[in-house]
């Protein structure tokens, strides 16, 4: 699905990616987590096309992404702020984004699931942080592609409201879709995570299952096991 070789990223002296190489199968949620300043907010832009590395390649289904657009067509993306116009309804923003994108949506039974219709034509700029996050959520996997990123998709969501996005995640997942995630919730992690990245200092210095990397650092849970990972590398 993606396979990053070489990857380089300077924002002037200070290297965010270091010759970073990474191969994302097919199918499956991949946790890419890190501490602030890892770099995995950097790769996420890359892979995205927001952010132009310095030097090597991303491919993605096998074809070179970079200076491309196309391909973005073919992927889902949730960011991590909700950061809409605010003078637009929430019903105008699903609308806009529909005509846009020109692909078949199922929104209608998103905003169910979320309870929306009471704020549809509610301004956005008057929504709670929450409600903002769910409209996110429905605008990410309204359409069907084959690769979804999620960057911090917990972020202000209740309890009900993650159980939902929990069960979005895994019917996603059956289908044979390629989910990429970041978030600071190990927990989340734990529970929907068929792999994990872990990056430091613009360096992978895990790849593979938590229970591998429990095992690893010999550590009784993935907290416990990314600290110990953490403290490895710096001592």
């Amino acid at each position: 699905m993606i396979n990053i070789k070489h990857l380089y990223k300077k924002f002037g002296q200070l290297t965010v990616l270091n010759n970073l190489d990474l191969e994302i199968k097919n199918g499956g949620v991949f946790a890419i987590l890190g501490p602030n300043g890892s770099g995995k907010t950097t790769l996420i832009k890359s892979i995205l096309g927001m952010v132009i590395p310095n030097k090597g390649e991303i491919y993605f289904k096998g074809e070179s992404i970079l200076h491309k657009w196309e391909y973005r067509n073919n992927l889902n993306y949730l960011p991590q702020i909700a950061n809409f116009p605010a003078n637009l309804s929430v019903i105008e923003l699903i609308n806009m984004v529909k005509n846009i994108r020109q692909e078949t949506t199922n929104e209608k039974e998103l905003i169910d699931l979320f309870g929306l219709k009471p704020f549809l034509k509610q301004k956005l700029g008057n929504l709670s942080g929450g409600t903002k996050q769910k409209v996110n959520i429905v605008l990410t996997f309204m359409f069907d592609n084959d690769l979804i990123i999620l960057d911090e998709p917990t972020t202000g969501l209740d309890p009900i409201a993650l159980i939902y996005l929990k069960e979005l995640i895994q019917k996603e997942r059956e289908k044979g879709k390629t989910i990429l995630i970041t978030s600071h919730i190990m927990s989340f992690v734990e529970e929907i995570s068929d792999e994990i990245v872990f990056l430091l200092d613009g360096k992978i210095y895990f790849k593979g299952s938590i229970e591998n990397l429990k095992k690893e650092t010999n550590s009784e849970s993935l907290e416990i096991a990314i600290a110990n990972l953490i403290k490895k590398q710096y001592a």
